[in-house]
């Protein structure tokens, strides 16, 4: 037995003598450091690492990215950049997970995308802004007054699938331009828009020395914006524009030193056709609300939809102007032959000191369809001198005098005057004109009035004839508002 003893723990002595050589040989990885370059060119590149010693027993190590959306590695260290940025890529030996190394790798390989949002708080920002625009882009304007000292030009255009947008925020007040600082003079509009695919939405524009906004491209889309107290006509379309859309804004108190010139809104001079203003309001304008007069252009044809013309011809003092104070002017020209074609529906003329819808020696055709006119001068002033070339009313109301509708072929059926109706303020809910100045929807549609609206027992329900838009009950009615 003691012999056996003996033997097992000599066996045993060996055996842990070789445990401890094996273990004493094994070298640990030190220090490291990642080999490798920013990435420039191309979309990958190899890391290595260098390893101190040189004879550790492992060398394996394992890769992190700190930024996958900037770049990836594989376990074999081969960067995969995926855009422009600075990306930490970190080495860990796993020997015993305690030796780390790291380098910031920076990438600039990628084309820059160009920037297609701009917030501006300030008139430096805005300028700034506008200057580098292109399709696809979007400026949105912070609430507050921006102090123009000059007009502000847009030349770069956008395309169809690619507006460029001017507008305010969301969920702000307004912004307001503000160029009260130029002085009156033909030069001085407050904003020249020569560009085509623009949206320009949700912005007052105030004082400026002629036109509030000029539009002189295509295609342009302006929106709930306002123009007011300018020396010349809010917003005026001339230079060959066409096809623009103006939509749900105001224009008002505009007026120019000479009493004169000052208009809510103009398609005139040398405009182009296809322009169209739906759910806007003019009113206290010098001259006019709508002027359409012509000079270098004819054969052009605008359309007006759900557009109220109110008190123009009037101060915004209150007191009568020295301008024409029609409400609708449709056209006219120095040689008295040019053609304006103007269409009408659900339009409303109220309290215009001359005319409410007027011919003014335009030679084109006029349509006129479920309007309604109030307290005009002259509610409808179609003369036969310079007669238009055809003039249709339909479905039309005037409360009052209608005036005179002539031209050299007319076709005006199913209206106030006609089939033995009588308009009177008993068919209406209100003839209270101050409610039509009351503030828009917050979408900027126009407010819910009860003017001219008709009461259940007016003989203007269902009196109207079928002209291509929707109505209720067994036919139209007469008037700009369906019971």
């Amino acid at each position: 037995m003691k012999i056996l003893y003996i033997l097992l723990l000599v066996c045993c002595y060996s055996c842990s003598k070789e445990e401890t050589a094996t273990v004493a040989s094994a070298i640990n990885v030190k220090n490291m450091m990642i080999i490798g370059d920013n990435i420039t060119t191309g979309t990958s590149m190899q890391l290595n690492v260098q390893i101190t010693p040189e004879n550790a027993t492992n060398k394996s190590v394992a890769w992190h990215s700190s930024d996958v959306t900037i770049a990836t590695i594989s376990a074999t260290g081969l960067v995969t950049a995926k855009k422009n940025g600075t990306v930490t890529i970190s080495a860990t030996a796993i020997d015993q997970n305690t030796v780390i190394a790291t380098k910031n790798i920076l990438i600039s390989s990628f084309a820059s995308s160009p920037t297609n949002e701009y917030i501006v708080s300030n008139v430096a920002e805005l300028m700034a802004a506008i200057a580098k625009v292109q399709g696809g882009s979007t400026i949105l304007m912070n609430e507050g007054t921006y102090v123009m000292n000059s007009k502000i030009s847009l030349g770069v255009s956008g395309t169809p699938d690619k507006l460029i947008t001017l507008k305010g925020q969301v969920n702000q007040n307004r912004p307001k331009l503000d160029f009260s600082a130029m002085p009156e003079n033909s030069s001085n509009q407050g904003i020249v828009l020569t560009a085509n695919y623009w949206h320009i939405k949700g912005i007052d524009i105030f004082k400026a020395g002629d036109n509030g906004m000029q539009v002189k491209g295509n295609n342009n889309l302006i929106e709930f914006c306002t123009f007011s107290e300018c020396a010349d006509t809010g917003l005026q379309l001339d230079s060959g524009a066409s096809n623009n859309t103006i939509l749900n804004c105001d224009s008002f108190f505009n007026a120019d030193s000479t009493l004169e010139n000052a208009d809510g809104f103009a398609c005139k001079l040398t405009a182009g056709t296809g322009n169209k203003f739906i759910g806007c309001r003019a009113w206290q304008n010098l001259d006019d609300g709508w002027d359409g007069y012509l000079r270098g252009a004819d054969n052009i044809t605008t359309t007006y939809t759900n557009c109220w013309a109110i008190k123009n011809g009037y101060l915004k003092n209150g007191t009568k102007g020295a301008g024409d104070g029609n409400g609708f002017k449709t056209g006219g020209s120095d040689d008295k032959l040019l053609k304006h074609n103007a269409i009408y529906k659900n339009c409303l003329a109220v309290d215009n000191v001359a005319d409410g819808f007027d011919h003014n020696s335009n030679r084109g055709t006029v349509e006129i369809y479920n309007c309604s006119a109030y307290n005009n001068g002259r509610n409808y002033s179609f003369s036969s001198t310079n007669p238009l070339t055809k003039l249709t009313i339909k479905n039309t109301c005037s409360l009052g005098a209608y005036g005179s509708v002539l031209a050299t072929l007319v076709d005006i059926t199913n209206n106030s005057w006609q089939n033995g109706i009588v308009a009177d303020a008993s068919d209406f809910k209100s003839t209270a004109t101050g409610q039509l100045m009351q503030p828009r929807k917050a979408d900027g549609s126009l407010p819910d009035v009860t003017f001219m609206n008709l009461n259940a027992g007016s003989d203007l329900i269902d009196k109207g004839i079928y002209v291509g838009t929707p109505f209720k009950g067994s036919a139209p009615d007469i008037g700009a508002f369906e019971f």
